[in-house]
């Protein structure tokens, strides 16, 4: 008998049947032109939360549905099938509005809440500087309470839905602390506010439709109360958070390996070389066989993650391994691929060109793999 790690209820399934439903109504026909364009449009964004697709861990207190962690992996995996990364909605569910949801006070998650889950608020969160990636200690963004304001000043590169986020997560520091992960707190800055700048979209090798930005801060001035919890309690935050956002990462890595071998294998079977579909080749068999495998551990690792993420584990190990190992296996299978699929996969017109590009850069952001080992031998005693 065949045993689910991951339990669907019949309400998950319907919700993945509308979700599926609307992304070939509403986002695959269009993402080939925001490619193009290097942007999704906020409209697309709405549409997505006004049918019901955004933040659904959200309580209906705030308009969310108040769903458990499954409902996000169904989030995860059909948006998998738009071969696109503009409409990162599992970054604005899943990692970067949960901090508002978890450390917001009331009247911070009255005030944002809604228009998250609604579409009418795209957040982003910014922690990587020039200076400084991984190492949030090494950051140099200030932010300096002056009364009942705070004055941020300093830059932020690398920063997803940089353009189009109405509002902003970010970490800055307090240069009077000398404790650097002590000086870390994280702030709500919305958009428009004066002293804040975006730069340049980021030209970038793959996620072309997500619109990467520069953000710069010059005596930015904000409310105090558009602080997260109390000062300092920063770095805390994140650390507490981090654990869901390298799960989010290996979700996305073995959704993407799997959309990939469901390419290649197409492609070997209906491709003809000597009279006979490519896939009768046994070096092709074997090279199928070997990334399938790796594809059902990366699955099967991921899901086990993903059980005990739902019952509160700590899993702070596990999921460093996994956001490594799920990421690098991706790159692994999105490279044997292209080399099955030879020349037709290098054309911009085949899916194989994007996302090979796309998968690239999973094993550098939300903590490089590196950084990932190292968390991983600190945990385990090392």
């Amino acid at each position: 008998m065949k045993m689910d790690i991951l339990k669907y209820t019949k309400e998950h399934n319907q919700f993945r049947e509308r979700l599926s439903a609307f992304l070939a109504k509403e986002i695959t026909p269009f993402v080939d032109q925001w490619e193009q364009d290097h942007i999704v449009p906020k409209s697309a964004w709405q549409k997505t939360g006004k049918a019901g697709f955004l933040c659904p861990s959200i309580t209906p207190e705030y308009g969310g549905i108040g769903g458990d962690f499954l409902y996000s992996v169904i989030v995860a995996e059909e948006f998998s099938h738009t071969a696109h990364s503009g409409l990162a909605a599992s970054l604005h569910s899943d990692v970067v509005v949960p901090y508002i949801d978890s450390f917001g006070s009331k009247e911070q998650k009255e005030k944002y809440l809604p228009g998250c889950v609604s579409g009418d608020i795209i957040t982003a969160i910014a922690m990587t500087e020039p200076d400084a990636g991984s190492d949030v200690a090494g950051m140099k963004t200030t932010a300096v309470e002056q009364g009942d304001q705070v004055v941020i000043n300093g830059s932020k590169t690398f920063i997803s839905n940089g353009i189009n986020c109405d509002l902003l997560l970010l970490a800055a520091i307090d240069p009077k602390v000398a404790n650097r992960h002590q000086a870390v707190s994280l702030y709500l800055v919305e958009d428009k506010t004066p002293g804040f700048k975006r730069g340049r979209q980021l030209d970038k090798m793959g996620w072309n439709s997500q619109d990467t930005a520069e953000l710069f801060f010059s005596d930015c001035r904000i409310p105090k109360t558009n602080r997260l919890g109390e000062p300092g309690s920063g770095f805390l935050q994140l650390m507490m958070k981090l654990q869901q956002e390298r799960l989010v990462c290996a979700m996305g890595a073995v959704f993407a390996a799997e959309r990939i071998m469901e390419f290649a294998v197409d492609y070997c079977k209906n491709t003809i070389l000597k009279g006979k579909p490519l896939v009768r080749s046994q070096a092709v068999q074997f090279a199928i066989v070997e990334m399938t495998t790796e594809v059902k551990l990366g699955r099967t690792f991921m899901e086990k993650l993903c059980a005990d993420h739902m019952e509160g584990e700590n899993i702070i190990i596990e999921t460093s391994m996994a956001k490594y190992w799920t990421t690098d296996m991706l790159n692994r299978i999105a490279e044997r691929s292209m080399d099955l699929c030879g020349e037709s996969a290098l054309l911009e017109s085949n899916i194989m060109a994007r996302t090979k590009r796309d998968v690239r850069v999973m094993s550098i952001f939300a903590g490089t793999n590196e950084i990932m080992k190292g968390i991983a031998a600190k945990f385990m005693g090392m």
